[in-house]
């Protein structure tokens, strides 16, 4: 006679499951890997993990049964820390995975930010993967790229299975690729490095000369905001310009005088004429 345990449907086994990750957090929020519709990653770097983990035929049995867990969520928590996977996986029990990855070298991460120098100018851009072919090809290379190699992960499930890759922990890996759709920057934080040194490698920045001085500078030199308009200050004259300006002022009425005297003239010789009438002898009587 055969024990064999009854059948849980799925949604009660995440929803067990779910329950006890919560107790764990007591009452903290899980992780879960959601997955919309039949495509497990749907960004760049999902798809770029997703298609480098199918590259290695050690995974090829396991991968399909990891795709089905994945898909239907009973990966009810996932975390991802520099060089640590670690999960809560529905199946017939509720079973704890745990993937180690190794960090990349010193040397190696040199030459990926070496090789990139020229190609990134933009941390927004390169977390969305909108970078040069190139570029992006050489950051997903296989064995001298950012994903690691079978080599360079080690797995861990409380699961009986004694394979080295379980159902479980194939799960999880694809889980880790939908995860990197919505959280990128953990495909950096996973292999210990930060992405912000790819777009510091890039061509260097022209720096205006040492001799200009910032707007700023000039405004704190001269105690005003150079973005407003400043009113000129009034200034009292001195003594000399005074003085200077008094005897331009005397000249111009003497050239005006002189300019006006031909009809002074007239204006008398009228007045005389006007007055010859008067000059007559009165009639005798």
């Amino acid at each position: 006679m055969y024990d064999w345990q009854p059948y849980v449907p799925v949604a009660r086994r995440r929803a067990n499951a779910t329950h006890e990750v919560k107790r764990r957090l007591k009452g903290g929020t899980p992780a879960p890997v959601v997955i919309t519709g039949r495509a497990i990653a749907r960004t760049f770097w999902g798809k770029a993990w997703c298609e480098n983990l199918e590259q290695y035929s050690d995974y090829a049995s396991r991968l399909p049964r990891g795709r089905t867990y994945a898909r239907n969520g009973s990966v009810v928590h996932l975390t991802i820390e520099p060089g640590r996977i670690a999960a809560v996986v529905a199946g017939s029990d509720i079973y704890d995975t745990e993937i180690t990855v190794t960090k990349v070298t010193a040397d190696r991460w040199a030459a990926v930010r070496a090789d990139c120098a020229s190609g990134i100018d933009s941390l927004v851009a390169l977390l969305q993967g909108k970078l040069s072919d190139r570029t992006m090809a050489r950051i997903c290379e296989r064995a001298t790229g950012l994903f690691p190699a079978p080599r360079e992960l080690r797995f861990s499930c409380s699961c009986p299975d004694s394979a080295s890759m379980c159902k479980h922990v194939a799960a999880v890996l694809y889980g880790v690729g939908a995860r990197f759709d919505t959280s990128p920057e953990l495909v950096f934080a996973l292999r210990g490095v930060d992405p912000a040194e790819l777009v510091a490698a890039g061509p260097p920045v022209a720096v205006a000369s040492s001799r200009v001085l910032a707007t700023d500078d000039l405004s704190a030199l001269f105690g005003i905001d150079l973005g407003e308009e400043v009113e000129a200050p009034v200034t009292k004259p001195t003594k000399g310009a005074k003085a200077a300006k008094g005897a331009t002022a005397a000249k111009k009425p003497a050239k005006a005088s002189s300019q006006t005297a031909k009809p002074a003239k007239a204006s008398t010789t009228a007045s005389s004429n006007a007055a010859k009438p008067s000059a007559k002898p009165r009639a005798r009587r």
